[in-house]
């Protein structure tokens, strides 16, 4: 049975995506999967954080969280897919005699963490990822997508998600016309005159991003919703009727 508590929270550098975890329930039961570089998060996180140098290792990481002495674990979250693949290609590819072989090995490892790791885990599990702009020269479009090398790159990334939202910064003119319970505005925010949101739905102008969600998950007046990932876990919650014990 697939896991029905994933997320893909992807944007651009700065985008708020890491800021938007602050608001988890009980921060002592995520395991925060830092693959860049031991970077800290944006804010005093409360997270059981642990400093990834090699992929190979997360796997471990999702076998411990399904132990009964880690019940208390809830949620797992790796920050970002990007640099996690990236560490990959570094630390088994470059230095591989073989790199033939080891691109093999590059797009079989992520399959299996979907496959064999995320898709069995009990927790939720959230993964951030960075975006990147790009010419489609076939239909003469910029696309906005996850960057990723080899095979993978035909496929995406974000298609082994079925939630995946986009981290940006929309200035307030704009989400007006988007009102609603989950979207709110601070002080700061109307003085500065934009804030940090997710996108759950396309729109015209973002047509070629890789933003989606099962059907009927939001309305139309929930394109824009805050920068919060608890929000986001609520809604699968109520969607799918399953919900992690926090």
């Amino acid at each position: 049975m697939p896991n029905d508590q994933l997320v893909l929270i992807c944007g651009e550098s700065k985008g708020g995506k890491t800021t938007s975890l602050r608001n988890i329930l009980n921060p002592e039961g995520v395991i925060y999967l830092n693959c860049e570089a031991g970077k800290k998060p944006t804010f005093p996180a409360k997270f059981k954080q642990l400093t990834v140098i090699d992929p190979l290792t997360v796997f471990a990481v999702f076998d411990e969280a399904e132990k009964p002495t880690n019940a208390n674990i809830h949620t797992i979250v790796i920050d970002s897919l990007t640099y996690l693949m990236d560490m990959y290609e570094s630390v088994h590819v470059l230095t591989s005699t073989d790199t033939q072989k080891s691109w093999q090995q590059f797009q079989q490892y992520f399959k299996n963490l979907m496959s064999q790791y995320v898709a069995k885990s009990t927790k939720n599990v959230i993964f951030t990822a960075h975006t990147l702009a790009t010419l489609n020269e076939a239909e003469h479009v910029i696309e906005r997508k996850v960057p990723i090398k080899g095979a993978l790159k035909n496929v995406g990334l974000e298609s082994y998600f079925s939630v995946v939202v986009a981290a940006r910064k929309v200035p307030l003119s704009i989400l007006e016309a988007y009102k609603n319970p989950m979207l709110t505005f601070t002080e700061d925010e109307e003085m500065l005159g934009y804030k940090h949101v997710y996108q759950t739905r396309l729109t015209k102008d973002t047509v070629n991003e890789r933003i989606s969600s099962p059907m009927d998950m939001w309305q139309t007046n929930e394109t824009y919703i805050n920068n919060d990932v608890q929000i986001l876990l609520d809604r699968l919650t109520e969607y799918y009727g399953v919900a992690v014990a926090a």
